[in-house]
């Protein structure tokens, strides 16, 4: 553990109590380390490795702790680990693909105070914001929102507006980010790069709160959002230098390798309509039903048009389930 807690930030990042009217101390201590083990068998254990390490934030008074999702997906053991030093073990209680967000319930007391939720319209860019990690003030940064944009990941994952900040916090798997009033804005996900006066830094894009309240009593009740599941291809592409959606990997065993899709075609259309960018190419999927749906796909392989139906598939059902021992 010491090679994640023997560090610190400059002082002139770090916050200081002095300069917010809300009580950060209670901030700092409403943080969680969380670790977590995957079997080796995993269906994510390729792409995000069986032993995971990030944050989490305690919010509400009975120690639910909000994370990032790709931490908890799929493990079999989760220990949350508080800045006191109480250690307990968590059990994941449920995971939103469409929103990223992952929600644990620690099995023993941590008594920790629970971060009060805000929203992200009470923030613009340039808009002074706290990254908060576990381990308290030497492990919190000071940092601006750069951006409030859409956001499109290869693993068929849209927000159709996400928080941008710099400087980056290293740590931000399931980092919590503070407004200026003390209110919880986001939970972090991906270290990104970001232009910011001209240059290129390292930031953090961030997964808005404000997404979560929809959804939490569902997620709480049935250990997932309500709606039907999207459908899922297991398509991996990329926008290359040319604008063309590349498919640079599919999930083995997955919709879109049965139904012969293959590395290196270019996604064209979905349901003969043009799409030129990943967020296109997704919402088009999403719009012609949920899992199940039967997706056609016009690609160019070596230079010919093929077209190619793929029946979607539910990510979930490819994934371990949670074991309540």
């Amino acid at each position: 553990m010491a090679e994640l807690s023997n560090w610190a930030f400059p002082a002139n990042l770090q916050p200081k109590p002095e300069e917010f009217r809300f009580d950060l101390a209670a901030a700092l201590d409403a943080m969680v380390m969380l670790r977590a083990e995957a079997p080796e068998d995993a269906f994510t254990a390729n792409t995000l490795g069986t032993e995971r390490i990030g944050n989490g934030v305690v919010i509400r008074d009975d120690g639910l702790v909000l994370t990032i999702g790709y931490l908890i997906t799929e493990t079999t053991t989760i220990w949350l680990t508080a800045n006191d030093g109480t250690v307990v073990q968590g059990y994941p209680l449920a995971y939103d693909q469409v929103t990223g967000f992952g929600l644990v319930m620690p099995l023993g007391r941590l008594g920790m105070p629970a971060l009060a939720r805000g929203t992200v319209r009470s923030v613009e860019p340039d808009s002074p914001v706290i990254v908060l990690g576990h381990g308290g003030r030497s492990h919190a940064l000071k940092a601006r929102i750069v951006d409030k944009r859409e956001f499109a990941g290869y693993w068929e994952y849209v927000l159709d507006e996400a928080l941008f900040t710099a400087p980056a916090h290293p740590l931000w798997s399931g980092a919590a980010l503070v407004g200026e009033n003390g209110r919880l804005l986001g939970i972090g996900s991906l270290l990104v790069q970001e232009q910011v006066d001209g240059e290129q830094v390292q930031g953090n894009m961030f997964v808005p709160i404000d997404l979560l309240e929809p959804i939490l009593d569902d997620m709480l009740k049935l250990g997932r959002p309500g709606h039907p599941p999207r459908a899922w291809l297991g398509l991996y592409m990329a926008e290359d230098d040319k604008g063309r959606l590349v498919v640079n990997g599919l999930a083995t065993g997955g919709p879109a390798d049965r139904a012969g899709v293959k590395l290196n075609d270019v996604v064209t259309e979905v349901a003969k309509q043009r799409v030129t960018s990943l967020a296109d190419a997704f919402r088009a999927i999403w719009r012609l039903g949920p899992a199940g749906t039967v997706v056609p796909l016009t690609i160019v392989r070596n230079g010919t048009a093929v077209h190619v139906e793929v029946p979607s598939g539910d990510r979930g059902d490819f994934l371990k389930k949670p074991q309540l021992h």
